[in-house]
């Protein structure tokens, strides 16, 4: 009787650990404005791959409490699965983003695939809760620390945005002679007579000034300012095509202020529209800069 109380128990447990390994893959699983992962083949495969941290996280707790160590080594093994999907990610994003108009960069690719592998962590981690619960105390336990795990999830699914680093506005493009300017920020020189018409038709031009030193170092990352250029191309389309460098959105630097001067040609001119995209461009965990947390750095004291 005893035994089979375990048995259902342990049952009860997994089954807990599953539903809420698997309800966290799918709320973490979205496809946006960038179209990634891609519907609905790139949706499988992630879903596989969540199903199956999902059940390793339900039945590691288990197994660990009946003393079977072994277990731990099927974790061991899932996350070397894990680090094989960022890969997979980094390798498929990179051949793609060579037929890209405007290129998400490597430190773009290398934070997505670096988000896929630690969802699937995620999973394994809000699994083994609602597992460990359940089989602790009773089902109902198990259901309150799945939602608790699951909101922890959330919040580590969310970093931070460029609205939160930079304040926003938009300023003037101007032409003087063949030298191109956003604001006062020089941004390059365009020869052709028919390119500065459309760069003075078509064109936006962004400011984005840093809220701290932290914010400066940050924005002054090459891949951060190439993750801006290419979300700002997908949400506003872009006004070139191959072979066109001097329609190509850039990003300058103002070296003294530490402002980020933007140009884009959209296929819809919209300013409004572009403050918004910007707003909402993710900052690059690769990109991420703290100078002030050193002893030397800005602000500190001797």
């Amino acid at each position: 009787m005893i035994a089979l109380f375990i048995s259902q128990k342990e049952t009860v447990a997994i089954v807990m650990g599953l539903f809420f390994g698997i309800a966290a893959r799918v709320y973490l699983l979205r496809t946006d404005y960038r179209q990634y992962p891609t519907y609905p083949h790139g949706k499988i495969i992630h879903m596989s791959l969540g199903v199956i941290a999902a059940g390793l996280g339900a039945v590691a707790v288990p197994a660990l409490f009946d003393k079977n160590y072994t277990a731990v080594t099927f974790l061991t093994v899932a996350a070397q699965q894990f680090r094989d999907v960022r890969n997979m990610e980094r390798q498929s994003l990179t051949q793609v983003d060579q037929m890209e108009l405007v290129r998400r960069g490597a430190s773009y690719i290398e934070g997505i695939a670096m988000v896929f592998e630690g969802r699937n962590y995620l999973v394994i981690f809000t699994s083994m809760m609602a597992s460990l619960f359940s089989l602790l105390f009773a089902w109902y336990w198990g259901a309150a620390a799945g939602l608790a795990a699951l909101l922890i999830s959330v919040f580590f699914m969310t970093g931070k945005s460029m609205n939160q680093i930079v304040d926003i506005q938009t300023t003037d493009v101007r032409l003087e002679g063949p030298n191109l300017y956003v604001g006062s920020i020089y941004i390059m020189n365009v020869g052709l007579e028919s390119d500065r018409e459309l760069i003075a038709k078509q064109a936006i031009g962004l400011l984005a000034v840093p809220k701290g030193p932290d914010a400066r170092v940050t924005i002054a990352n090459l891949g951060q300012r190439q993750a801006i250029l290419h979300d700002l191309s997908t949400v506003l389309g872009v006004y070139r095509d191959s072979g066109e460098p001097a329609l190509m959105p850039m990003a300058k630097l103002d070296l003294n202020s530490g402002t980020l001067g933007i140009l884009v040609l959209p296929q819809i001119k919209d300013a409004a529209k572009a403050v918004a995209a910007l707003q909402r461009v993710p900052v690059l965990e690769s990109a991420v800069r703290m100078p002030t947390e050193s002893a030397a750095g800005p602000h500190k004291e001797a």
